[in-house]
């Protein structure tokens, strides 16, 4: 539960810096925190999301524009593309959540958050997506 709050943060955050056309800034966390009594784990999980998020944006969005078939990125609801942008940072950086955790989030968010007909058009991309990038490497235990 305390992920999925995360995620759903991480959401409010992406998205809110879209709109507003802002730069990601310390100032940008702290005003978000404000009056949020949110622990320690759930502010660093939506921190690691919306920065490792903008960091690798040009990757990511060349992801989705691959998975996307007939879609641009810049066509696609605002909300529904920041939902695919922080699930794609996890299949794609995060290889320690099981891509199948990470699509079931980013459907449930979608069906609280965005349209009746998100849900299915962003699981569509992200199996695409979880299919075409290389597994986690497995680790040898001695």
């Amino acid at each position: 539960m305390k992920r999925r709050r995360a995620r759903e943060y991480a959401l409010q955050i992406l998205f809110q810096l879209e709109l507003s056309g802002n730069e990601l800034t310390e100032r940008v966390f702290d005003e978000f925190w404000e009056g949020n009594e949110e622990d320690r784990e759930v502010r660093e999980f939506t921190r690691q999301i919306v920065t490792n998020t903008l960091t690798h944006l040009g990757e990511i969005d060349d992801m989705i524009k691959k998975a996307a078939e007939h879609w641009s990125v810049e066509r696609m609801a605002v909300i529904d593309r920041n939902i695919l942008r922080a699930a794609v940072f996890e299949l794609a950086y995060r290889k320690d959540i099981p891509s199948s955790v990470v699509i079931n989030e980013a459907i449930e968010i979608a069906k609280k958050y965005s349209t009746e007909d998100s849900a299915p058009f962003i699981n569509g991309i992200l199996d695409r997506i979880a299919h075409s990038v290389s597994p986690a490497p497995h680790i040898r235990e001695t």
